[in-house]
């Protein structure tokens, strides 16, 4: 790749889609709450939604959480623990049965919204296209495993991958490190950087709100007091609800 390219898709692409992913999700926030949802049709093709949206966001949930803790996380932290080659085969076969399922969950998804006119007809645009992304960066990220696998001995492609990846987020981007990396590799950071881009201008917004979601979780319990009838005594105590 010639070197101009590579500085400007992998050391300034990566913060121009970082600030228009949190920007325009404020933004959207702030202009278009009515839009902040994913739209349904969950009474068309009820079973097929029903298998490919469970098996779509389980394998993507973990997919998310795996790049996230397995590439930002240094070398030195899990390397007491378990040796790089460990690590990328962990990698390979944890985040293969996930892409997997990802991939069969999306098919569904996307074989519904195409190819039943019903549900085509009350689909956007944009929901077509990012699902259409999200299967082609998914097929991208198959792809990339046998040449994972090809270096399982020594790592390295991982080891290249998470210290360019924690470059970036401690904003000292070195995009000469990816000088060497196969080319799905690249395309796949890329078209990652670019899902993330349009992320706040398509219905992909809404992974937000289950981000908030989880704050539910931790919050105080709500002490509710029963009315004060003629009872027999301890039925008016406050009792603990979740």
């Amino acid at each position: 790749m010639n070197p101009t390219l590579n500085n400007i898709l992998f050391g300034v692409y990566p913060y121009l889609c970082l600030a228009v992913f949190l920007m325009g999700s404020l933004a959207r926030f702030d202009r278009d709450q009515y839009t902040w949802k994913s739209d349904s049709s969950q009474l068309l093709r009820a079973g097929q939604l029903r298998w490919g949206s469970n098996l779509f966001h389980v394998g993507i949930l973990f997919l998310l959480f795996g790049h996230t803790v397995g590439l930002l996380t240094p070398h030195w932290v899990y390397e007491p623990f378990i040796s790089a080659p460990q690590k990328q085969m962990f990698a390979i076969v944890s985040g293969g049965l996930a892409g997997l399922a990802c991939f069969v969950g999306l098919t569904l998804l996307l074989h519904r919204r195409i190819f039943d006119p019903r549900i085509r007809l009350t689909s956007h645009r944009t929901d077509l296209a990012i699902l259409v992304i999200l299967w082609i960066q998914l097929s991208l990220g198959l792809l990339t495993l046998p040449l994972s696998f090809a270096h399982r001995e020594d790592a390295h492609a991982m080891l290249v991958l998470a210290g360019y990846l924690q470059g970036i987020a401690t904003l000292r981007p070195e995009p000469a490190m990816l000088a060497a990396v196969e080319w799905p590799f690249k395309v796949h950071m890329v078209l990652g950087m670019t899902i993330f881009l349009l992320l706040p201008f398509s219905r992909l917004v809404h992974v937000w709100s289950g981000l908030a979601s989880v704050s539910y979780l931790f919050r105080p319990y709500q002490v509710v007091r029963s009315r004060r009838l003629n009872l027999p005594a301890g039925h008016d105590q406050p009792r603990r609800t979740t």
